[in-house]
C-alpha cells in the first residue's frame, strides 16, 4: 500500500518548509534561530529527513539554523526520473545552501548523505565551512575496500541485488516495505531500530516513486565505475577536502565495515578526527543520539 508523501511531514519543534534548488523542489525540516549559523544534515538509505531528528533540535537549541532536507527522489521531495549521479546531487546540496540565503554551512552527511557530503565538500567547496560524517569512508577509499577487502565486499553484496531492474523495488515495497525494516536491523546495532523507526521509514519508501528514485542512486554508483563520468568523479575526489572534518563510524557497523572508514583522512587537507564508536552499529545518530550530538555540536563550534 503506498504512502502520501504527507507521511513525511512529522510534527515536532521544528518546522517545514520547501525550498526550490537545481531545477527541483525539495521538502526540509528547520530548526534554530534564522540568524544561526547553517547547519545541513543529509539522511542516507533507507531513511528520510526525519532520521537526524534528535540532531535537529540539539543544535537548533544550541544556536545553529539547522535543516534536514528529504533528497532527491526520498520524502516529499521531488523523484524526477533523472539526476541521481554524484555532480547533480551535490549541486542539489550547494543549491539549497544559496536558496537558503547562507553563504555557507556545516555539512553534515550519513550513509548515501555522507557520500554526498564528502562530494560537496570536495565539488563545492566554497559552500561548506566544515564537515562531519557519519557512517560513510570517503569514496576513493571506500572503493579501494570494494576492490580488496573481501568482508567489505560481502557486507556490500545487496547492491548487486539493487542492479536489477524492478526485482529491488518490488522486494522494498513488499509487506508494507518489511525489507526495510530488517536492512536497518541487519545494519544497525543491539536494539535498532525501534518500532516507530521501522514504521517510519517503512511508510517513507511506499511514497510513490522513492523505491525507485532511492536504488538510483546505487544504480549510478556501479554503472559509473566504467563510464568517464565516474572515472572523472574519481579524479576530482582525488583533491581531498580542504575544511576541518569530523568522521564519526559505529565500531559494530556491518554494513560499512570500521576498517573500511579507517584511511579516509588521506583525502582531507585539513585538521581530521576519526571517532570509532564502540556498541554503536551503522545508525548511530539515531542509536546515541545525545553522544553523535555532543560530538557534532563541539565540531560546529570549533
Amino acid at each position: 500500500m503506498s504512502a502520501e508523501e504527507s507521511a513525511v511531514l512529522v510534527d515536532g519543534p521544528w518546522t517545514h518548509r520547501e525550498v526550490t534548488a537545481n531545477g527541483a523542489r525539495f521538502h526540509l525540516a528547520e530548526h534554530g534561530p534564522a540568524d544561526g549559523p547553517l547547519v545541513v544534515l543529509l539522511h542516507g538509505f533507507p531513511e528520510f529527513w526525519w532520521s537526524w531528528r534528535h540532531q535537529l533540535v540539539a543544535l537548533g537549541d544550541a544556536g545553529f539554523r539547522v535543516v534536514a532536507p528529504d533528497l532527491r527522489g526520498y520524502g516529499a521531495s521531488d523523484k524526477p526520473p533523472r539526476g541521481y549521479d554524484a555532480y547533480t546531487l551535490s549541486s542539489d546540496v550547494a543549491g539549497m545552501v544559496r536558496a537558503l540565503g547562507a553563504r555557507d554551512a556545516m555539512v553534515v552527511g550519513h550513509d548515501w548523505g555522507g557520500m554526498l557530503a564528502w562530494t560537496v565538500a570536495t565539488l563545492h567547496p566554497g559552500v561548506v565551512r566544515r564537515l562531519a560524517v557519519v557512517g560513510m569512508p570517503h569514496p576513493v577509499r571506500l572503493r579501494q575496500a570494494l576492490l580488496r577487502d573481501r568482508a567489505q565486499l560481502r557486507a556490500s553484496s545487496y547492491i548487486g541485488f539493487f542492479q536489477l531492474p524492478k526485482a529491488p523495488e518490488a522486494r522494498l515495497l513488499k509487506h508494507d516495505g518489511a525489507y526495510v525494516g530488517q536492512l536497518l536491523e541487519r545494519w544497525g546495532g543491539p536494539g535498532f531500530p525501534d518500532a516507530e523507526t521501522a514504521a517510519r521509514c517503512r511508510e517513507a519508501i511506499s511514497i510513490p516513486g522513492a523505491a525507485h528514485s532511492s536504488l538510483e542512486w546505487y544504480r549510478w554508483a556501479v554503472r559509473s565505475l566504467t563510464r568517464p563520468s565516474g572515472l572523472r568523479f574519481l579524479r576530482l575526489m582525488e583533491r581531498g577536502v580542504g575544511v576541518p572534518t569530523l568522521q564519526l563510524h559505529g565500531a559494530l557497523d556491518r554494513c560499512l565495515l570500521p576498517a573500511t572508514a579507517h584511511g579516509s583522512g588521506a583525502w582531507v587537507n585539513a585538521p581530521y578526527e576519526l571517532q570509532v564508536l564502540d556498541g554503536l552499529g551503522h545508525f548511530p545518530h539515531e542509536e546515541d543520539p545525545e553522544l553523535v550530538s555532543a560530538a557534532l555540536l563541539e565540531h560546529a563550534r570549533g
